[in-house]
C-alpha cells in the first residue's frame, strides 16, 4: 500500500442516498438463463418500489438500452449505457466513501467473479471506474479483491465481515488476515473488524456477510438465526451469534442483537437457495425487504414485525424474494448506494 493518508470513511447504508444503482440483468451469464423473463419481472419490481423513495440509475448493456426504458415511466429512473457481463452490482459496483466536510470519493475494487466462478468478468471489473467516471466521482483504485457483499459497516468505525470470504485463498491468497484488515481500515476509515466465521448454507459467494448479520444503528447488530440443531446453517447461525455476543464495536460498546428467524429451507435441483430477510435494503426513509411466500409465510410476517419494530420511522417495502433467488442473490446483492 502507498504512503497517502485517506481521511475518507464508508458511511452506514442507512445514511442518506444521492440515487441507487442496479444493473439490469444480462441473459447469457444467468445461471438460468431460460429464467430471463421470471428475472427481468423481478428486476422491474425492485426497480420500480426503489423508485417511490429515492432516483435509481440502471446500467444497462449498450445494445438493451432501448427496450429496457420502455419497460419504465417513472421520472426518477435513468438509464446508463455501461456494459457488464453480470447484474450484481453490490459486488462489482463502486463503493462510496466521504470526508467530514462531505467530499466524495468512490473505491474501485478489483473483481474476479467471486474468486473466479464465472467468466468472463472483464467488464464487471470496469464497472465501478465507468460509473465513477461516468458522475465524476474522485476514484480510488485499490489492489484488492473486494466485494460489496462481503461487508457492512455502521459509519462509527466498525466493520462486519466474514472469515470465510475474505480470507478464502480464491481471493486474496498472498495477503494475511491482518493485511486484509490493514486494507479496510485505511480505505474505509474504521478501527475495528468483527469477523463472523461462515456465512448461510449454499451461499456460492464463499459467505457474504449481507446475508447474515448488519447493523441496524450503531451498537446494534441484526442476526438471522436458525433455531433447528438438524438444519445446516443452526451450527454456523450459533457460532457467528456467539461471536457477536463477545464483541464489542469500535467505541467499546456491547452490540445489542436483534434476531430474525429464517425462513424454512428451500431447495431448486438438489442445491439450497440462500433464504435471507439480512438482504433488505435501505432506501430513503424505507427498507426493501425480500419475502418469500409459501411455506415462509409466517416467517415473512414475523420478519416485517421485526424489521418494523427496530425502524419505526421507516416504511418497511416487501417484494417477491423468489424472482431472482435461483441467480444466487436477492435485494441487497442487485443494489448499491450512491452518496
Amino acid at each position: 500500500m502507498n504512503g497517502m493518508t485517506l481521511t475518507y470513511k464508508m458511511p452506514a447504508e442507512w445514511t442518506p442516498h444521492k440515487r441507487t444503482l442496479i444493473s439490469w440483468p444480462v441473459q447469457d451469464s444467468m445461471v438460468f438463463p431460460e429464467d430471463y423473463e421470471t428475472v427481468t419481472h423481478g428486476y422491474k419490481e425492485l426497480i420500480k418500489a426503489i423508485a417511490e423513495f429515492e432516483p435509481v440509475a440502471v446500467l444497462v448493456n449498450s445494445n438493451e438500452i432501448e427496450k429496457v426504458k420502455s419497460f419504465f415511466a417513472e421520472k426518477n429512473i435513468e438509464f446508463l449505457p455501461i456494459d457488464h457481463n453480470d447484474a450484481w452490482l453490490r459486488d462489482n459496483g463502486p463503493t462510496f466513501i466521504t470526508t467530514d466536510t462531505g467530499e466524495v470519493a468512490g473505491i474501485n475494487w478489483s473483481f474476479n467473479a467471486w474468486g473466479e466462478k464465472y467468466s468472463p468478468w472483464d467488464l464487471d471489473d470496469e464497472v465501478a471506474a465507468k460509473v465513477l467516471d461516468h458522475y465524476n466521482v474522485k476514484r480510488i483504485d485499490v489492489p484488492l479483491f473486494m466485494e460489496g457483499g462481503s461487508l457492512h459497516v455502521d459509519g462509527e468505525g466498525t466493520l462486519l465481515t466474514t472469515e470465510e470470504c475474505l480470507l478464502n485463498p480464491n481471493r486474496n491468497p498472498e495477503l494475511t488476515r491482518e493485511q486484509i484488515e490493514d486494507y479496510l481500515k485505511k480505505y474505509l476509515g474504521v478501527s475495528q473488524v468483527i469477523w463472523l466465521k461462515r456465512g448461510l448454507s449454499g451461499d456460492e459467494t464463499d459467505g457474504h456477510v449481507d446475508n447474515v448479520a448488519c447493523f441496524a444503528e450503531p451498537g446494534k447488530v441484526i442476526i438471522q438465526v436458525c433455531e433447528d440443531p438438524e438444519d445446516d446453517n443452526y451450527e454456523i447461525t450459533q457460532e457467528n451469534l456467539e461471536i457477536l455476543e463477545k464483541a464489542t464495536d469500535a467505541r467499546g460498546r456491547k452490540l445489542e442483537i436483534i434476531k430474525i428467524e429464517q425462513p424454512p429451507a428451500d431447495y431448486f435441483e438438489d442445491s439450497r437457495l440462500t433464504l435471507s430477510y439480512l438482504n433488505f435494503y435501505f432506501v430513503n426513509d424505507g427498507i426493501i425487504l425480500p419475502v418469500f411466500g409459501g411455506t415462509a409465510s409466517e416467517t415473512d410476517q414475523r420478519a416485517e414485525v421485526v424489521l418494523k419494530k427496530a425502524f419505526p420511522d421507516k416504511r418497511i417495502r416487501t417484494i417477491d424474494g423468489r424472482a431472482i433467488i435461483k441467480e444466487g442473490g436477492n435485494v441487497h446483492c442487485t443494489t448499491q448506494q450512491m452518496i
